[in-house]
């Protein structure tokens, strides 16, 4: 049907300049995409953060000490940044196919001579951007309001970079599966949503009973949450380098059931 659906010989497409032009022009189609809306987009993430910031910080500073010699308000920060970032890549990705596919649009990306790889890269690459955005915004009007320690800035940038691709590409899965909006807001609000607050945005697992500390160990947001707060604390529930494995492995696994959902042209083919 199209070059995006049908090519198979990837690897020479890859090689074609002029696809990757135009995987270059969907890349910045999807960034003024959400930029255009950047209130929406950016802004309206960093104000609910700093909601959750205010609110919990004000009930629980002075009774709640997670790690020793970290103040609550700090503990809270990064999983409050890592929360926006994941979400907003997810929104990115998943809200841009639906609406393409919904008003029909999505014909004109599906005609033009770039592989599914590239269409992948493309639409991943914005997501992360978005979801880097948001995250560095909420960091830049957070550290206003208290002291935010920076211990290991490489562990940060991994697990920003690996949180907001992995949920970027769960956020593709979701746009290529759904039909509507009521669809993909049921990933939202039943899958990313839930795992999102049991991930210990607002606590250690350690809080936790044995029992649902086990269940946490399942939910791979709590990995990505665990990894990127280590980078500024230097302490997390678990070694950075197990929360690394485990992210790698389900970006590894996300990548490669999206990748195959493309080239199979999964609800894309008209």
């Amino acid at each position: 049907m199209n070059d995006l659906i049908t090519n198979k010989n990837v690897p020479a497409n890859l090689m074609d300049t002029s696809a990757w032009r135009g995987a270059y022009m969907l890349f910045k189609k999807e960034l003024f995409r959400f930029w255009r809306v950047a209130f929406q987009t950016v802004a309206s993430p960093i104000l609910t953060a700093l909601l959750y910031l205010l609110i919990f910080s004000h009930a629980l500073e002075g009774h709640v000490e997670v790690y020793k010699g970290v103040e609550y308000k700090a503990f809270l920060i990064p999983g409050l940044i890592m929360m926006s970032l994941l979400q907003n890549a997810f929104a990115n990705s998943s809200s841009s196919l639906v609406q393409s596919k919904i008003m029909g649009s999505i014909v004109f990306v599906l005609l033009t001579p770039i592989s599914y790889v590239q269409f992948f890269c493309a639409f991943l690459a914005a997501a992360i951007i978005r979801g880097l955005l948001v995250g560095f915004s909420i960091y830049i009007v957070a550290i206003w309001f208290v002291n935010l320690p920076i211990m290991h800035p490489i562990w940060i940038l991994a697990f920003a970079l690996l949180g907001s691709a992995l949920l970027g590409t769960f956020g593709i899965i979701a746009g290529i599966w759904a039909d509507k909006f009521d669809q993909m807001a049921a990933f939202q609000n039943f899958v990313i949503m839930p795992l999102t607050f049991l991930s210990g945005v607002f606590y250690s697992i350690h809080s936790l009973t044995p029992l649902w500390q086990t269940i946490s160990k399942f939910n791979p947001f709590f990995y990505m949450i665990d990894g990127f707060r280590y980078g500024f604390f230097g302490q997390g529930d678990i070694s950075p380098w197990i929360s690394l494995g485990v992210v790698s492995a389900f970006l590894a696994a996300l990548a490669w059931l999206c990748l195959k959902m493309l080239k199979s042209g999964y609800k894309l083919r008209g």
